[in-house]
């Protein structure tokens, strides 16, 4: 069991930056690798972000440049930092975590955050 915990969210202005966290408790050295991913409504659920347990990352190509994905291992914690936003990235982001045991993938989710960007 792995639980996620997102906060960090709120409004910011066009051009503005925010940055998110996601707090992990529980089987936390099963976890292979964690993401940030967001929704609005209507739509589905995108990547934002990933890393993994080594410290490799990965973005979607609608945020490279303005995104830095990264973890803290002593307090169990990713981050998103988030520069130059635009209204586009106005969203729901979500933590998001895979842990393996025995043989298994889990997929966890947090409660998610809202990210408003908006003049």
């Amino acid at each position: 069991q792995v639980t996620l915990v997102e906060s960090g969210g709120g409004l910011v202005q066009p051009g503005g930056s925010l940055r998110l966290s996601c707090a992990a408790s529980g089987s936390i050295f099963s976890i292979n690798a964690m993401g940030w991913y967001r929704q609005t409504p209507g739509n589905q659920r995108e990547l934002v972000a990933t890393i993994t347990n080594s410290g490799s990352t990965n973005y979607a190509d609608s945020v490279k440049g303005r995104c830095t994905i990264s973890k803290d291992n002593a307090k169990n914690t990713v981050y998103l930092q988030m520069n130059s936003l635009k209204p586009e990235d106005t969203a729901v982001y979500y933590c998001n975590a895979f842990a393996t045991f025995s043989r298994t993938t889990h997929n966890y989710w947090g409660q998610g955050t809202q990210v408003t960007v908006s003049s």
